[in-house]
């Protein structure tokens, strides 16, 4: 019942303020987001591929207003990316971007959106990794979709995030299946109506593994977007009778997140990918992963009234 109270928080300006001023905000932030700048995020990037996992790196932000703002996220994809080069990772380290941090809200936002993505997808193909397109409210999708067709045309590796929360992704599974595309299915973080989504966490859950049985027997390489101890299971099993081998299918958490676990999945065998944010507008992000789930919120109140 929160989640819904903490994503309407997200979009307030007196609740920005009041967080962000609060003097235990920055260390449980950090556990989330572990930099600012490409300079704080590179010895991070190293550690954790150097342990074996890999990871999907986020520039955080998404009030973007004006072209020129979509310009300047555009560009801070790219310095990610020429930094990221001598490092030769390769796919160990893709990208993950909103399209409304290019413009995809603004007016002609589709093309614009487009046009400042597909420079990120292009120089990312030259150092040898990808880019997915995270999903966003439901009225944002048919958009999404259409740039990642686009995409695809010329780096037919470029991902995509589906939300099993929303009725349509069930047919939205059947067909990315069926055309061979990355797809990471997460439940969802976006307040939907109940004409769009379900509301009730038992029926987001059936349709998690509903859409990732579809996706485990498509033509596609799935990625499990769940901290869910049951769902890893199911997908294991689910990834067991569709005959798919440890490197067709990839794991995906949140940094800051059952670390343990990212460990453990990785010494298995298992291709394990950690979400990593990092960037100066950390805010409706931060709020994000506190109404997905309540243990988060929980870790934060604890800090909230404790010292330090």
């Amino acid at each position: 019942m929160l989640g819904p109270v903490i994503l309407a928080a997200s979009r307030s300006d007196r609740m920005r303020r009041l967080v962000s001023a609060a003097p235990v905000t920055k260390p449980v932030v950090d556990r989330f987001i572990p930099g600012e700048t490409v300079d704080e995020i590179l010895p991070i990037i190293q550690d954790l591929t150097g342990k074996g996992l890999e990871l999907t790196m986020d520039v955080v932000g998404e009030d973007i207003t004006t072209p020129e703002q979509a310009e300047a996220a555009r560009d801070a994809y790219l310095e990610l990316i020429d930094r990221l080069k001598p490092l030769e990772l390769g796919t160990r380290a893709e990208m993950s971007v909103k399209l409304s941090m290019f413009g995809q809200a603004l007016d002609g936002g589709h093309e614009l959106a487009l046009k400042n993505v597909r420079p990120v997808v292009e120089a990312a193909a030259e150092i040898g990794t990808t880019v997915t397109l995270d999903a966003e409210d439901h009225t944002t999708l048919d958009s999404m979709f259409a740039i990642h067709d686009e995409l695809r045309k010329d780096f037919p590796q470029t991902g995509c995030v589906i939300q099993s929360y929303l009725f349509r992704t069930e047919a939205d599974a059947r067909r990315l299946a069926a055309n061979g595309s990355r797809v990471r299915l997460v439940k969802g973080a976006y307040k939907e109506p109940a004409e769009v989504a379900y509301q009730q966490k038992a029926e987001i859950d059936k349709a998690y593994v509903r859409i990732l049985r579809t996706l485990m027997e498509g033509d596609g390489y799935p990625m499990i977007g769940s901290h869910d101890p049951r769902l890893i299971a199911i997908a294991q099993e689910l990834a067991r009778r569709a005959g798919r081998k440890l490197d067709e299918y990839e794991f995906q958490m949140l940094y800051g997140i059952r670390g343990d676990e990212h460990l453990r999945l990785a010494a298995e065998g298992h291709r394990m990918r950690v979400y990593t944010a990092y960037g100066t507008d950390w805010y409706g992000y931060f709020m994000r992963r506190l109404a997905e789930k309540p243990a988060n919120l929980r870790f934060f109140a604890r800090s909230m009234v404790t010292k330090g």
